[in-house]
């Protein structure tokens, strides 16, 4: 048993310190391999705090062992404490005195400079998870009100939604996301991004305000399901807030009702 804990952990923090992508960014978090006498303690979320800066991290609604099995505690906990909080974090160094301090994740993302490889890497994690972890649930919930209506309406019904999101979604080659966005005429649209980028930023093929975004960087699934991404995508949707999809959606439009 303790050779299995061993072999368990060695894997979990070679993991943690290498997530490939096809643009050869390498993205490091330095976890210390625990000695023979160590056990692995699983904290709160509520314990995990960013540096003082510009931003902090969104709070999880729930424990880190909340979505399990479908998303397991030691997962939950490495992807929010440790990849999570060194976007942020190095965010808030990236921008301290500068033009982006005082401005918001969405304006950052619309006008940083695309060589700027640092930054274009950590704002885009810090937006993009913290709209990850707003968006899951250990409930199940369906779409509703104005949202179910204009899922029908645009895709036919919630099932095409399903199988274009899922479909893109496994398709997608390399560290990237998959993500639901509404377009600058105010239609839902499906599309994908590479490593951290998203549809805000002035690369974007279809240009918009995400509301769901699924994380398909191997930290986020590889230590519960290895090479079967399908496997993740079908768990991740089973615990996707459509709620609070359905809010990110009515921003979205007052926003396109704005331009």
């Amino acid at each position: 048993m303790e050779k299995n804990i061993t072999r368990f952990v060695i894997l979990a923090s070679f993991l943690l310190l290498f997530s490939c992508n096809d643009n050869k960014l390498t993205e490091v978090v330095e976890v210390p391999l625990p000695t023979k006498e160590e056990k692995i303690t699983i904290g709160s979320p509520n314990d995990v705090k960013a540096d003082p800066g510009s931003f902090e991290l969104t709070k999880l609604s729930f424990s880190y062992d909340g979505l399990a099995p479908a998303i397991r505690t030691l997962t939950m906990e490495t992807h929010y404490s440790k990849h999570y909080l060194t976007y942020t974090n190095t965010l808030n160094k990236e921008i301290l005195n500068t033009e982006f301090e005082n401005m918001s994740i969405e304006d950052i993302l619309k006008k940083l400079d695309l060589n700027n490889a640092k930054l274009r890497q950590n704002a885009g994690g810090y937006y993009n998870h913290t709209m990850y972890f707003n968006l899951l649930t250990p409930k199940e919930i369906t779409p509703k009100d104005t949202l179910a209506g204009s899922i029908n309406k645009e895709f036919g019904s919630f099932s095409n939604l399903t199988n274009q999101f899922k479909g893109q979604a496994t398709k997608q080659f390399g560290s990237g996301w998959v993500w639901l966005v509404v377009d600058r005429y105010g239609k839902l649209q499906v599309t994908t991004t590479d490593n951290q980028d998203n549809p805000l930023m002035k690369n974007a093929l279809i240009p918009g305000t995400p509301i769901l975004g699924i994380d398909l960087w191997e930290h986020a699934y590889y230590l519960d399901y290895q090479n079967r991404k399908g496997s993740y995508i079908d768990a991740f949707y089973q615990h996707i807030n459509w709620e609070k999809v359905n809010e990110n959606y009515i921003e979205a439009l007052k926003k396109v009702k704005k331009v």
